[in-house]
């Protein structure tokens, strides 16, 4: 068939009419857009992670939207050298922050940090709520520990839970600050939106309305579920208090731990807290949980309303895990699994969808990634790597294990963890050392290392420790000066 001129500028001005009508972003902007959602102190207590207590079936359909990792670690199971060290994609023997006090750009003052990154490529980039550190509840409603370099908007929200409700909040240990207390209060009358976190989710909706028709990086901090576990009683009601269980444990559970591995709750166990106050905060942890989860699910709603979801990365992190009993602990700093290991979900467009990957990750990885999966060059110095190959096929092969590292006082934990172990060292080995087999003993509550039929297992392990901190740092001491070191022992004792 033939076809002269007029049939072509008849098909033109057709395919210009059709093109007419659609928004100009189809033709504007091809990159694809990243929401960032964070998290405070969740572990993997989550139905789409196998806990069917609870009740989370936002993160559960964004699991089934993408890959969730079931093996992923973050470097330091503290806010402030976990977060500095995802966003900056470096080590935190590289970021020097050990700490709540010291800033990694006093080290490094001109790293790119991942939201830069996508800064310098024309992104609109911004933060509504925490991703770097700042007290939590103490610091709320102000910019903390951030990193201005980092973002073009930021948004620090304060709800009712931190400007009304904290001083009727149950402390079972009133002599730490609420950010590391055994604490809660259901709220009767509050409203979501009132709350700090439902801020959050409101003021994300607001900026996603208001940059759909450009690339974004957005960054969505949730505050929770960090203590105090302070929410609207309707989630609270979700868990029968007669219904939660918290692990009963005694000295003869943790025969053959060092005491450095048990020494993040002190007095041990609980902090010294009832069996029965436990289980009221154990439901708090799971009601904040199932709140934080609302709010995301409010983020995400909005996101599809938009119609920005086949062009929007959608990644979920938490900063660390959390105990919530395991081995007589609460909160984090242990070189456990409970403490190192963390959510994360990611999902792509054109990517892998409702698939598991176990393989072992870890949070420094999501630097390399992002910049993969946008197609935009990453700067030199990151210390992970890209997940894209595992986000096309989770169930590939992949050899590269988990590090994390902890500090006690002038004491340091390293910890390696494969997918069948778990090994740790602390001071070298001279305070004690720990293996744990992962498919035997999933709840590392058998502590194989002077065990001599592992001498091979221990012995390559410990060669990855080695391997991977070749130079050790005293103690995971920052170079901060004294004033820096006495705001971080200030900062410590409030725990965020």
């Amino acid at each position: 068939m033939r076809i002269g001129n007029r049939d072509v500028w008849v098909c033109l001005a057709g395919l210009a009419i059709v093109l007419a009508g659609y928004p100009t972003y189809a033709l504007e902007n091809t990159k694809t857009n990243v929401l960032f959602i964070s998290v405070d102190d969740m572990n993997n207590s989550l139905n789409c992670y196998g806990d069917s207590e609870i009740k989370s079936p936002n993160l559960d359909r964004l699991a089934a939207q993408g890959v969730r990792f079931d093996r992923a670690y973050c470097q330091f199971p503290l806010c402030s050298p976990s977060r500095s060290s995802l966003l900056t994609g470096r080590r935190p023997d590289t970021t020097r922050v050990f700490d709540l006090a010291y800033h990694f750009r006093d080290g490094l003052p001109d790293v790119v940090t991942l939201p830069q990154m996508f800064m310098n490529q024309g992104y609109y980039v911004a933060r509504v709520g925490k991703m770097y550190h700042y007290g939590n509840p103490g610091g709320i409603g102000t910019s903390g520990l951030d990193d201005p370099k980092s973002w073009q908007e930021v948004y620090n929200p304060a709800g009712i839970d931190h400007t009304k409700l904290e001083p009727i909040i149950v402390n079972h240990t009133p002599k730490r600050g609420l950010g590391s207390a055994m604490s809660y209060y259901a709220d009767p009358d509050g409203k979501d939106e009132e709350h700090t976190d439902g801020m959050v989710a409101s003021e994300a909706i607001r900026l996603l309305e208001a940059h759909k028709d450009q690339p974004f990086f957005l960054g969505v901090g949730f505050y929770k579920p960090h203590t105090p576990y302070v929410a609207p009683k309707k989630y609270f009601d979700l868990y029968p208090l007669d219904q939660v269980k918290v692990p009963d444990i005694s000295r003869t559970d943790v025969e053959g731990v060092p005491p450095l591995a048990l020494a993040s709750t002190s007095p041990w166990p609980n902090f010294g807290v009832s069996l029965e106050d436990t289980r009221k905060c154990k439901q708090g942890y799971m009601a904040v949980i199932s709140f934080v989860d609302a709010q995301i699910g409010r983020v995400l709603g909005a996101l599809d309303r938009l119609g920005l979801r086949e062009r929007t990365i959608v990644v979920f992190w938490s900063d660390h895990g959390y105990h919530t009993g395991e081995h007589g602990l609460w909160m984090k700093r242990s070189c456990f699994e409970e403490s190192a290991r963390v959510p994360l979900l990611i999902s792509a467009p054109g990517l892998a969808k409702g698939k598991a990957c176990e393989r072992t990750v870890e949070l420094v990885d999501l630097y390399p990634t992002l910049a993969d999966l946008a197609g935009i060059p990453a700067p030199d110095g990151y210390q992970g790597a890209s997940l894209k190959p595992l986000l096309v096929d989770p169930t590939r092969a992949w050899d590269r294990p988990a590090f994390t590292q902890v500090t006690r006082n002038a004491n340091v934990g390293y910890s390696v963890r494969t997918e069948r172990w778990r090994y740790n060292e602390w001071n070298d080995g001279e305070k004690g050392i720990e293996l744990y087999d992962h498919e035997s003993d999933p709840k590392e509550t058998h502590n194989l290392a002077s065990d001599p039929r592992f001498e091979k297992e221990r012995a390559e392990l410990k060669a990855l420790v080695k391997k991977n901190w070749p130079v050790r740092v005293k103690g995971g001491e920052a170079p901060a000066k004294a004033a820096t070191k006495k705001a971080a022992r200030k900062a410590s004792r409030a725990q965020k």
